[in-house]
């Protein structure tokens, strides 16, 4: 009877993983045709192949949060498994989570900025699939994050390789459910510095610490937590490289409140075809390394994304 039980226990664990993985091959697998095709139909139009400092630099301008490329981030980040407590009427460990994000990188050059450097606005809408209190899960809109940074001219980045930016980030509270989002108005913060100072390779950091001054309800907590976006991309060969950017780690400051330490390693490709802005798609992995007070967190998640740029854009807001 015992061995009945733990076969029933452990098919049961199987099932969702089994279905997890053949969804992530699935839009890997489509991921990789959409490339093989656009790049065919460009090498039929007769493109010319970009040299290696070209590719390097659109794969740190697809990579680096601090740079004046306009271009917008459609990214779809898949949890097959979660952290999460186990109840006889739910088990969040068992449900696949979801969230898709829109962010476009807006760059504000003088003399069109409102201030003597280059100022860089990025908002993040998302839409997310989190576990329901009436067990499941549900599909809402999230919270809305912006910052909004002053690229500072000094250090010379030319000489030193090292771009510093700093300015306030903000939280709206725009999500349609309770459990979408924190319920708090929030301003902090801000402090971006990426180096490039060594070919091919871009290191660097976001850094944020919005702190909530007035709710949605009464009964919302209060927020006040440190998030960092660790930015990291090495060109491999031709238009291929090694990035990671889609881990962001927490630091709540109140007492027992989440701490989460994810890490993320990926490949991405860049793509240039004439008569049309050029993109990078890109696939990352994703581990929660260590949480803390975290009652529910992602285990596990795959990221499918894409980047596209326009050039042109960033012509026109520098005139």
């Amino acid at each position: 009877m015992a061995r009945n039980l733990l076969l029933r226990f452990w098919a049961k664990l199987e099932r969702p993983t089994k279905r997890s993985i053949s969804r992530a091959a699935c839009v890997f697998v489509s991921i990789v045709g959409v490339t093989i095709s656009v790049e065919g139909l460009a090498n039929a139009q007769g493109q010319p192949i970009p040299s290696v400092a070209e590719e390097e630099k659109l794969e740190q301008d697809f990579t680096d949060p601090l740079t004046t490329l306009p271009q917008l981030i459609i990214r779809d980040s898949y949890t097959p498994a979660n952290y999460g407590p186990c109840t006889p009427l739910a088990c969040t460990r068992d449900y696949e989570t979801n969230q898709l994000i829109l962010r476009p990188l807006i760059p504000r050059v003088p003399p069109r900025s409102f201030l003597p450097f280059n100022q860089l606005i990025r908002p993040t809408l998302a839409l997310v699939t989190v576990p329901s209190s009436r067990g499941g899960t549900r599909t809402e809109f999230g919270d809305l994050s912006l910052f909004d940074v002053a690229v500072l001219p000094w250090p010379d980045r030319n000489k030193t390789g090292l771009l510093i930016g700093i300015g306030p980030t903000f939280v709206f509270p725009t999500a349609t459910s309770r459990s979408a989002g924190q319920g708090a108005w929030q301003a902090g913060p801000a402090l971006g510095a990426i180096y490039t100072g060594v070919p091919g390779l871009l290191v660097g950091f976001i850094a944020q610490n919005p702190i909530s001054f007035a709710y949605t309800s009464p009964n919302r907590p209060p927020q006040n937590a440190f998030l960092l976006q660790p930015v990291f991309a090495l060109h491999l060969w031709e238009k291929w490289y090694l990035r990671s950017a889609e881990a962001n780690w927490t630091l709540a400051w109140r007492r027992h409140s989440p701490t989460m330490l994810p890490l993320s390693i990926g490949i991405g490709r860049t793509l240039v075809r004439p008569g049309l802005p050029p993109m990078s798609l890109f696939v990352t992995g994703q581990w929660m390394a260590y949480r803390q007070y975290a009652p529910i967190a992602p285990q596990t998640t795959i990221n499918f994304g894409i980047t596209v740029a326009f050039p042109q854009l960033r012509s026109y807001w520098g005139r």
